[in-house]
């Protein structure tokens, strides 16, 4: 899937080097195509953290209106993906 620029994206794993958990929500401002193959790059900026760019995998990306739900019951746990 590739991200248009300046479009809002969720991050779909934590990345710990930046204290940036699954879910925050970021802007893409720069896309790095690479070669077949390969996977794309994107530059990402706006977690309420300034002057911040913080560089990503596609598949460490997603659309923002891809939301999660957890649902814990005493069977264990779950999650739910609304669209």
């Amino acid at each position: 899937m590739k991200f248009e620029l300046f479009s809002q994206v969720a991050l779909r794993e934590d990345i710990p080097k930046y204290n940036l958990k699954k879910g925050a929500i970021a802007t893409i401002v720069e896309h790095y195509p690479m070669p077949e193959g390969e996977e794309d790059g994107y530059s990402l900026e706006g977690f309420n953290v300034e002057a911040i760019t913080v560089e990503v995998a596609e598949s460490q990306i997603e659309d923002k209106t891809a939301v999660f739900l957890t649902i814990r019951s005493s069977t264990g746990v779950g999650t739910c993906k609304f669209v």
